[in-house]
């Protein structure tokens, strides 16, 4: 790569992490505002209040969905370092598959979860994780007509952790399959609003990547199916993650789902 490129990547990364930043502060003031605007107990009494907060909740949460990938696409081509913990994939699966089951009913979808163990530990990054799977949820989700089913599966063996998302949507048109980790490169490719910018899949391989592992999407007769390998190994020094909450001003499993739901789902009832 010459240094010319290299300097007009870098110049671009630095944009992207500006935008992305100055999102976050915007989307900061506007929630701020929406609290004050519509409370919970004024919600709750309103039925009109309430839906039009759900469409600006909406709308809030795709964008800091935005905002974060664009921030992660500012490093796709210099993985970063993951904060490795000894943690339960097991665990974190199946509180996903939990998060996301209320989502999926809404769109009329059956979730399915197939464990495979009830218990695994392996050194991953709790946080990049569970993003890489919301990520793969969503796309199915947004893929999947009404009356399909999406599969989560998690798989053990003796090298390697699979996560599997498997769905019986309308699969991955052929003459995309060559792009289909670089569509943002090509704006006539890219999927209508609100989830057009291809960054999703991308980033998932990304993260896989920085654990060490793999993500890809093997040929299926039906619908799309994408498998994370990622390394079964421990740090047998450092003791186990406490498997904790995050404590945001927003939800995560909104914000990763965002772009695959209706405004029922930032609900009064659902947000509860």
């Amino acid at each position: 790569m010459s240094d010319d490129i290299f300097e007009r990547n870098e110049e671009l990364c630095g944009v992207l992490r500006q935008v992305s930043g100055q999102l976050r502060a915007s989307l900061g003031n506007i929630y701020t505002a929406l609290q004050s605007l519509a409370p919970p107990d004024l919600r709750d009494e309103d039925g009109g209040i309430d839906r039009n907060a759900a469409v600006l909740c909406q709308s809030y949460y795709r964008i800091m969905r935005l905002a974060d990938n664009l921030a992660d696409a500012a490093h796709l081509n210099e993985p970063g370092t993951p904060n490795l913990r000894n943690d339960d994939i097991a665990a974190l699966c199946q509180a996903l598959a939990q998060e996301a089951q209320y989502p999926a009913k809404l769109l009329g979808l059956e979730l399915v979860y197939r464990p495979g163990t009830g218990c695994h530990i392996i050194l991953m990054d709790r946080r990049r994780i569970k993003r890489l799977i919301m990520n793969l949820l969503s796309n199915a989700f947004k893929f999947t007509p009404s009356g399909g089913r999406v599969i989560l599966e998690l798989r053990v063996e003796p090298k390697w952790v699979t996560v599997t998302v498997s769905d019986n949507g309308c699969g991955i048109p052929a003459g995309l399959r060559d792009t289909v980790f670089d569509r943002y490169r090509h704006t006539d490719r890219l999927d209508p609003p609100p989830h057009g910018l291809g960054l999703g899949l991308p980033i998932c391989r990304q993260i896989a990547q920085e654990h060490g592992g793999t993500l890809i999407l093997p040929d299926v007769e039906e619908g799309t199916t994408v498998t994370v390998s990622l390394p079964n190994r421990r740090d047998r020094v450092k003791n186990l993650k406490t498997l904790d909450y995050e404590y945001d001003t927003f939800s995560r499993t909104l914000t990763e789902l965002s772009d695959a739901l209706p405004w029922e789902a930032f609900t009064r009832q659902y947000m509860d």
